[in-house]
């Protein structure tokens, strides 16, 4: 666990809101510089071995930033109490989410299906040999241009964790904990962006279907 800053003054804070008030930047940065260490005691709170420690501070950070950008001074509460509340929001959004997207999304869930009313599955897609799926497909032609769907939709890091994940470029996947050892992030963080990764791929070809039915 990184070391954090201590906390300032209540003469430190005053100071660096009046500034920030006044459009120093550098006072901004002292002020969530300084409140770190009440992210990573809010974080705490939600901790368990599924989720990795930094990014549930990075989720909290998000909630200091917000409550920074907006605290009041004027409305009594301290900017620490205002923060709290804050970064505890932030988290809890993030577990309501995770909860919602608790289902893991597989290569064989169905993205559409073909002329004859079978399911295609995104393991047709990323399958390199699927020679008799491509001839069951009635548009050919949109896995002719996945090469093309792929960095055009997916972010260069969502790319290259779905082309490590599933082999894309040398036809050996990996798990995801290689991977993020591999890309220096957690195990967690590889599985978010490549659940969303494959949302995209889903929907991208699914799109890219129904404009060949038109």
């Amino acid at each position: 666990m990184q070391t954090f800053l201590t906390p300032l003054s209540t003469q430190e804070e005053n100071e660096y809101l009046r500034r920030m008030a006044a459009g120093d930047r550098e006072a901004k940065n002292k002020l969530i510089e300084h409140n770190m260490r009440l992210v990573a005691h809010v974080a705490k709170k939600y901790y368990n071995p599924e989720d990795d420690m930094e990014d549930m501070i990075s989720i909290g950070t998000i909630g200091l930033l917000k409550a920074v950008d907006t605290y009041n001074p004027g409305k009594g509460s301290k900017l620490a109490t205002y923060a709290a509340r804050c970064i505890d929001n932030e988290l809890l959004m993030y577990f309501r989410g995770k909860k919602k997207r608790a289902r893991d999304i597989s290569i064989y869930d169905p993205i559409g299906t073909d002329k004859e009313g079978n399911q295609i599955h995104l393991f047709d897609i990323l399958e390199e040999d699927s020679v008799d799926v491509v001839e069951e497909m009635e548009h050919k032609k949109a896995l002719g241009t996945l090469a093309e769907i792929l960095p055009r939709v997916l972010s260069p890091r969502e790319y290259q964790i779905i082309s490590l994940r599933y082999g894309l470029a040398d036809d050996g996947g990996i798990t995801q904990r290689e991977v993020a050892s591999r890309m220096g992030i957690s195990r967690s963080y590889v599985s978010r962006i490549e659940k969303k990764a494959l949302l995209k791929l889903r929907q991208a070809f699914t799109d890219l279907t129904e404009s060949y039915k038109k």
